[in-house]
């Protein structure tokens, strides 16, 4: 138990550090997550080096940081997490398999996930409750420009809802939360799309530009075009628009590491509870 206690402290501390400097500065930098796996797995293999259990519980580590590689470079180049983020979640599979049993440590990265993903949707909900509420004129603007622009679309689903929800009300109850949420769906792409145009975009001084930072349309500095990718400004890039340009227009992203840490005591605390036992 000794192990999976240190792999709880190890995971909490570097995530805690992450947190606080992604909410201060934006980003979550590499040696952060470089060496939170070098910490897992050189404790993992000494661990089992000196227990005299054979090194399953080291191999375990290997295939959970190999298997999160997978998941953070699908939801890195799908355009769902920026870099820091990504690197996070492959840290992380360094640290999760806490059983020598692989089919066990699988169904623990699928509860992980699980809780992540619901965590994360009400983590979004509220801040982005938030940053509307705060910024209530740009985004109450938006909402309207937008709902105007997709009305004949919204009024082409509608029967399609009403058709679903007359049906699942008489027929089976699946059908109706199926209508439901083709309902609700296109008042949430509006929602999203509105705060992102008016509570994430904003003007800053290039004197205060960083690696990784995202325009929000490209810039031409001198003779070359910077595009507004989702991997961000390079250093040149910084370089170029410091010396061409007072300001510039950058999309900020919602600080995601909070989630990360939320899903990981989560889930320790599952682990340590007999509801664990009883479900696995």
């Amino acid at each position: 138990m000794i192990e999976v206690i240190f792999l709880f402290l190890l995971g909490f501390i570097w995530m805690s550090f992450a947190v606080i400097q992604d909410l201060k500065t934006k980003e979550i930098a590499n040696w952060l997550n470089f060496s939170l796996i070098i910490f897992a797995i050189g404790f993992r293999f000494f661990y089992s080096l000196f227990s005299g259990n054979g090194f399953e519980f080291f191999y375990q580590g290997l295939m959970g940081l190999g298997i999160f590689f997978l998941i953070g470079n699908l939801l890195y180049y799908g355009k769902m997490f920026a870099g820091g983020d990504a690197k996070l979640m492959i840290a992380l599979g360094a640290v999760l398999p806490l059983s020598e049993n692989f089919f066990l440590n699988l169904a623990f990265f699928l509860t992980f996930i699980m809780i992540f993903l619901l965590v994360g949707a009400g983590y979004s909900f509220l801040t982005t409750l938030v940053l509307s509420i705060q910024n209530h004129h740009k985004f109450k603007k938006e909402f309207f420009v937008r709902f105007k622009r997709h009305k004949k679309a919204i009024l082409l689903i509608l029967p399609v809802a009403i058709a679903l929800l007359a049906t699942g009300f008489f027929v089976n109850v699946l059908i109706l939360y199926l209508g439901i949420l083709v309902f609700v769906m296109p008042y949430i792409y509006l929602y999203t799309k509105s705060v992102d145009e008016a509570c994430m975009v904003r003007q800053i001084s290039t004197s205060r530009l960083t690696e990784g930072d995202w325009l929000y349309k490209n810039v031409k500095a001198g003779g070359k075009t910077i595009k507004a990718e989702w991997s961000g400004l390079s250093k040149e890039d910084v370089r170029l628009l410091k010396k061409k340009h007072k300001t510039v227009l950058i999309r900020y992203g919602i600080p995601f590491s909070p989630v990360f840490l939320i899903s990981f005591i989560i889930i320790f605390w599952l682990y340590s509870t007999k509801l664990w036992g009883f479900l696995f």
